[in-house]
């Protein structure tokens, strides 16, 4: 089973995604998303697609509308990530048969998303949740949700989100900056990776 990490370039540009996200792979990161907001987002995410194959689960981030979803489907793209809960973009998504991780902070919206067949929950800011509220959420949702804490959540506390209920990561800035060497971005993977097995017990 693949780790429930998923792997944020923002800001990578298509001539370089290959090989930083290579890097992220080999470390044992299997899910990765290029954020809409990136140089020429959808060449990144169909380069991905093409070089990856089934490897991995490639996809977009920061996708807002139905048109976007339907580009992403395009390229090969097969995930889809937002940081809003919009049902029109999840109920898109889940038509094309892609994967859907849309953003929520609310009950209200933790409950729309998953009614709409959302995959997974991206609790977005985490930092404005907290842990102690995320714990709350979490006694409310389905014991089986897929609950992934993006912004705000670094490896110095993945073990007190993990206690609150987390399933995993959405990792950004910690993993990839816009101008990282695919080196550099190996090295931070890999301690990524290390933290978050050490907690979990998972092996790729």
């Amino acid at each position: 089973m693949p780790r429930d990490l998923i792997a944020i370039l923002r800001g990578v540009r298509p001539d370089e995604v290959v090989d930083v996200a290579s890097a992220i792979h080999a470390a044992g990161i299997s899910r990765i998303e290029v954020p809409l907001n990136s140089p020429k987002p959808f060449d990144s995410i169909e380069r991905l697609a093409v070089a990856f194959g089934d490897r991995a689960l490639i996809g977009a981030g920061t996708v807002l509308s139905v048109g976007d979803v339907e580009k992403v489907r395009e390229v090969g793209g097969k995930m889809i990530v937002s940081p809003d809960c919009n049902p029109d973009v999840i109920d898109a998504t889940k038509a094309a048969g892609l994967a859907s991780f849309p953003g929520v902070l609310t009950p209200s919206e933790c409950f729309t998303a998953l009614r709409h067949g959302a995959d997974g929950l991206k609790i977005f800011p985490a930092s404005v949740l907290g842990v102690s509220g995320l714990g709350a959420l979490r006694a409310v949702l389905p014991a089986a949700t897929k609950i992934y804490a993006v912004g705000g959540a670094s490896k110095e506390d993945f073990a007190d989100w993990i206690g609150a209920g987390v399933t995993g990561f959405g990792i950004g800035n910690a993993l990839y900056k816009p101008g990282d060497a695919a080196d550099v971005v190996s090295t931070k993977a890999t301690e990524i990776v290390s933290i978050f097995d050490g907690l979990r017990g998972c092996k790729a």
